[in-house]
């Protein structure tokens, strides 16, 4: 009874945040009641509620580590736009061809993804591309080709996604492995829904016009310069944090914006308040977009009841028992992570499958590794980068389902297609 109350009340929230433009409520607002809905159905159905209270209490420490990663990166994108640092990149694209630009941008993300991650690649890239292109629904495509780039860039290196990241923790992969097996359909993944995307732009179509910023931000040419690399080397900084000191990720991003902070400060300490203006940190963070964190905290807090109530492991579970194909029931788990975040998904496989019994860098660990990493690109709300993006340029769920779904599953089958031949012929 539980379980068939949670999962419709978690269907009701879902259809709530697709149908968002119809229904005139805020996406953020529906995550939320969603969220907290489907604790108070958990807690009130089980025997031991301090046990539950007590399971709230342990994923709010994951939740916020994830949301705290989210308000850091934000903020220091906000911090390095604010001084019109991204002039940098966007003074260097010469092409005013949106094709070109959308390959461009593409294998930017891609490969940028996989030194950051996938979630502050997304909000670099989305905050690059409204310098560029002026009209909602190009945007939006450039938005589209970037949460697929991301996750595919993050999918074939142990920093670049969360679940690689899982399994390179639980030694089910090696960091060599995955880079060399993964490389190629990973780049696949990107390459068909970018060729495809291109026929959405007439060759004889509007050309690029870089936006002119009508009011002088008040810095040199220097502090700008200053301002952007140490940005970038901050956010580049993140993952190095993790692998030496083992802390959470939100850790190294605290400690980068602090070190902005600090460094904007001292750069405009001999300014007026009045010059400082929006260049603090204080202005960038009131610029940050609220809903879009409330909406990550809801969503998070939604995938969290379900795994704490073994329904995600239970689905995990009828799938590997159901389906004798590993390859199927690899690619099918890659396709649910389109509906529900990887993460769980994955956690729920590792405690399925100890190394006794799939051994580290099995076929399935790696194929696992690749669908749950680009899987979650065929729906915007399937992803971290999916979902900072829609909250950033307030896309529609059904446009992105229209025009990039098919786009993103073209490419998540081809490179899942690429793995297979390449597994059969040379390993």
């Amino acid at each position: 009874m539980m379980n068939l109350l949670v999962t419709t009340l978690f269907i009701l929230g879902y259809l709530a945040i697709a149908f968002e433009s119809r229904i005139r409520i805020n996406k953020a607002a529906s995550a939320i009641l969603t969220g907290v809905a489907l604790w108070t159905v958990y807690i009130l159905f089980s025997p031991d509620r301090e046990a539950v209270s007590g399971m709230v209490t342990g994923h709010l420490g994951e939740i916020s580590g994830i949301l705290f990663f989210l308000l850091g990166a934000m903020t220091i994108v906000e911090i390095m736009d604010a001084h019109d640092g991204f002039e940098f990149i966007t003074g260097r694209i010469t092409t005013s061809d949106k094709r070109k630009l959308l390959w461009i941008t593409g294998f930017l993300a891609f490969f940028l993804s996989a030194v950051l991650d996938n979630l502050t690649t997304t909000i670099v890239m989305v905050s690059l591309i409204r310098k560029l292109v002026r009209r909602e629904k190009d945007r939006w495509i450039f938005a589209g080709i970037i949460v697929i780039a991301a996750n595919a860039g993050g999918a074939w290196t142990p920093i670049g996604d969360v679940t690689t990241t899982m399994l390179w923790i639980g030694q089910q992969i090696t960091a060599l492995n995955i880079m060399v097996r993964l490389f190629i359909p990973s780049i696949v993944c990107l390459i068909i829904p970018v060729f495809l995307a291109g026929f959405m732009f007439p060759k004889d179509g509007e050309k690029i016009k870089v936006p002119v910023r009508e009011k002088p931000t008040g810095t040199s040419e220097s502090e700008r310069r200053l301002v952007f690399i140490a940005g970038l080397l901050s956010l580049l900084f993140v993952p190095a944090f993790k692998s030496l000191t083992h802390l959470p990720p939100f850790m190294g991003m605290l400690l980068s914006l602090g070190f902005m902070w600090v460094l904007t400060e001292m750069i405009h300490r001999g300014k007026n308040e009045q010059a400082r203006g929006s260049l603090s940190v204080a202005q960038a963070l009131r610029r940050t977009d609220t809903p879009t964190i409330l909406f990550f905290l809801g969503i998070l807090l939604s995938v969290s009841a379900l795994r704490s109530a073994g329904i995600l492991g239970g689905w995990a579970a009828f799938l590997t028992t159901h389906v004798s194909s590993q390859s199927l029931t690899v690619l099918l788990i890659g396709l649910f992570s389109a509906v529900i975040d990887n993460v769980p998904l994955v956690a729920a496989v590792q405690g399925m499958y100890p190394l006794s019994v799939i051994p580290t860098d099995h076929f399935f660990w790696e194929f696992l590794a690749y669908t749950t990493g680009t899987g979650g690109s065929i729906l915007i709300i399937g992803s971290a980068a999916g979902v900072a993006a829609m909250g950033m340029e307030k896309i529609n769920f059904f446009w992105y389902m229209k025009r990039i779904s098919l786009l993103a599953l073209a490419g998540y089958l081809s490179g899942a297609l690429i793995y297979l031949l390449q597994f059969k012929l040379l390993f």
